[in-house]
């Protein structure tokens, strides 16, 4: 880490919010299937199971939206604090829920706290960093997420074992430490630099990045430069300034908000939270036999989540984004179309007497169909997870990067909402066939990315007007980048002969 180590620091206390998510979404998944739970609310259908996942999702898009107001009133660093303070609220009615009413009520409201940590941590990590590592900080957003989610698994693996309503009560309840451990952690990070810039506490921000970039010295030449760039580009966007979402769909910046809407909109479409959400209850349909075996095998897809996210939070920053997302589509994409076909082709459907759908499938193909899923979740962990929530953070600039990010971010959580809302009706419906809608999304988003984003790593948030000014087309503008990059060097290397003169 060296001279990274405070920026890796504050990076990673702000991931936690990442962790709240991810939790939530382990431990629904496995909940969904506890007898306690069913009997206590009173077995609900397919539609009733959708309503009570997705609120959680309608709650962040809520949030997600009010996150880019409170984000640049208060700072990222408030607004953080706040949500954790909302999240533990909804934690605890969840916990204590009396009926499937206060239940749900819970859920929106946690996600009310979830949707604005999923908006504002990723923009205040990227704010955070320097370009060369910016990629691999906001990735600790996504590793978050996988950890929750594995922690959530296991917890309620174990829980699984206890006979009474305190197997479901408890997970719910343990959401409580992450979110207080987070609002504590949260009174000793600092400000946003660029936040303190833009609200003309110059003196702040110097003192902020001479912590994050040389160990306090307030006068180091990285400091200095870093800190006159922030004051010359905010000056510059306060003369075009963004004063309501409505500016946000005019030129220039219409482009970007679209582009940022689209990845995150692919980024559910993967159908990540399918298998995240009623992966439990999909492994016990693809044939997987004993109390015990499907939500194993839950577990084991949480650490395969985990791991696959790692070479991404390494080498994000060498690999690019544009690459990492079109090889992951197509890694998505082949899993889920081998899945499509070994479901169909060995299916033997059935309905169990508490009406749940069993597919009967052999013990041969139903392993296959595992190892797909194991495999998607690798594909997705490596590239879509983390780098549909860096691409947006890193795209707009200092005066609407709050505002707009609130945008992209609800798109992604309004996609989350209704495919949660659906899937436990389409997976009883269609079965296989919807495993083939989402290889056919992934194969196209290959083609989407290649022709329609451009690459951003290694460039500092500054840079981004120049990479997004231009041809709509990523591969066209490619000569103009590179004449602006050459320029660039050349002033370096004047600047450089200058001072050794002077």
């Amino acid at each position: 880490m060296g001279r990274d180590t405070q920026t890796y620091l504050v990076g990673g206390v702000a991931a936690i919010g990442g962790f709240l998510f991810g939790f939530d979404t382990g431990l629904i998944s496995s909940i969904l299937e506890m007898d306690y739970w069913k009997s206590y609310f009173h077995n609900p259908g397919s539609v009733g199971v959708g309503v009570i996942v997705s609120l959680l999702t309608a709650g962040c898009f809520v949030g997600s939206l009010c996150a880019g107001w409170l984000a640049d009133r208060y700072s990222r660093k408030k607004s953080i604090m706040a949500a954790c303070v909302v999240f533990t609220l909804g934690a605890a009615i969840q916990c204590g829920s009396r009926n499937r009413a206060m239940l749900i009520i819970g859920r929106f409201i946690a996600g009310l706290g979830v949707g604005v940590l999923s908006m504002t941590v990723p923009v205040f990590q990227s704010e955070m960093s320097p370009s060369h590592i910016r990629g691999r900080l906001v990735s600790l957003q996504q590793w978050a997420i996988t950890w929750g989610i594995l922690v959530a698994f296991w917890i309620d693996y174990g829980c699984h074992f206890i006979k009474s309503d305190a197997a479901w009560r408890i997970p719910m309840g343990i959401q409580i430490v992450p979110a207080i451990i987070l609002f504590v952690s949260m009174f000793f990070m600092p400000y946003s630099p660029r936040w303190l810039i833009d609200n003309d506490r110059f003196d702040e921000a110097q003192q902020v990045l001479a912590r994050l970039r040389s160990g306090g010295d307030i006068y180091a030449p990285q400091v200095i430069e870093e800190l006159e760039d922030i004051k010359e580009a905010v000056r510059v966007e306060r003369e075009t300034a963004v004063r309501s979402y409505a500016e946000l769909l005019r030129f220039p910046i219409r482009r970007r908000i679209i582009l940022g809407v689209v990845i995150q909109a692919l980024q559910q479409l993967t159908g990540i939270n399918v298998s995240m959400y009623f992966a439990t209850s999909i492994f016990k349909q693809s044939g997987l036999s004993g109390d015990n075996a499907p939500l194993l095998a839950q577990g084991v897809n949480g650490v395969v989540n985990m791991l696959a996210t790692i070479p991404a939070i390494l080498w994000v920053d060498r690999w690019g984004r544009r690459k990492t997302l079109m090889l992951g589509s197509l890694g998505c994409g082949v899993t889920y179309f081998v899945q499509a076909v070994t479901t169909a082709a060995t299916q033997r459907k059935t309905y169990d007497a508490d009406g749940s759908l069993n597919l009967n499938i052999p013990h041969g193909p139903s392993y296959l169909i595992v190892v797909m899923m194991y495999l998607f979740v690798a594909s997705f962990a490596m590239s879509w997870g983390p780098v549909a929530w860096i691409y947006p953070s890193e795209m707009f600039p200092m005066h609407i990067r709050s505002k707009a990010n609130s945008i992209t971010t609800a798109a992604n959580w309004l996609l989350n909402f209704v495919i949660g809302l659906v899937s436990p009706i389409l997976i009883k419906k269609i079965t296989w066939g919807l495993d083939l809608i989402f290889a056919v999304i992934m194969f196209a988003s290959i083609v989407i990315i290649y022709l329609f984003y451009p690459e951003t790593k290694n460039r500092s948030l500054e840079d981004m007007e120049v990479i997004f000014t231009g041809s709509p087309w990523a591969h066209k503008d490619r000569k103009r980048i590179d004449e602006y990059d050459a320029a660039r060097a050349n002033q370096v290397d004047v600047d450089i002969k200058q001072s050794k003169v002077e």
